[in-house]
């Protein structure tokens, strides 16, 4: 999927937002997750994932800011700060497309041309009484040209999102 279809769907789904969004009081959230990393190319591996989600009541506008760090088998590393849109369907499914901006290693993974690297992509989710989640993400990783080199690369991965308070309550 190319970095402009990508920012389309997000671009187009905010809007969707702004209309038939069910806002709810969502908690800050810790996620974790597992899965394929260059998932439609030739250097397919292994890829984990941690997130800190911050809650509704650090929203910028309708946008919730997030930061996080993923890594794959082949010892590449991509620090990561972006906004994600929550958009409801009905009280258990969310749709949350989102962006982000880091700092990429390669190691011995692929070379993505540059450090900077822009993420764009879109989770689907379960959300279960206790506000967890459980969803499918997908995203895209380039540099949007900022070398010649830009080959990109997409992430499929099983998320598990807990509320944050989960982890001091009794």
């Amino acid at each position: 999927m190319s970095k402009d279809v990508s920012l389309f769907i997000v671009a187009i789904a905010a809007l969707f937002a702004m209309e038939r969004a069910v806002m709810a009081e969502e908690p800050a959230f810790f996620s974790v997750g597992a899965g394929v990393y260059d998932v439609n190319d030739d250097e397919t591996t292994a890829e984990g994932r941690v997130e800190y989600r911050f809650s509704e009541a650090n929203k910028l506008w309708h946008f919730s800011p997030f930061v996080g760090l993923r890594a794959n088998a082949n010892g590449a590393t991509y620090g990561y700060g972006g906004l994600g849109l929550d958009i409801f369907f009905g009280k258990r499914w969310v749709l949350t497309p989102n962006f982000a901006v880091g700092i990429y290693g390669n190691g011995d993974s692929k070379d993505l041309g540059h450090a900077v690297e822009f993420r764009s992509g879109v989770e689907l989710a379960y959300r279960f009484d206790d506000h967890s989640r459980l969803g499918l993400t997908f995203h895209h990783i380039s540099n949007a040209g900022l070398d010649q080199m830009n080959p990109g690369t997409e992430s499929l991965l099983l998320m598990y999102s807990m509320p944050f308070d989960k982890f001091f309550s009794d």
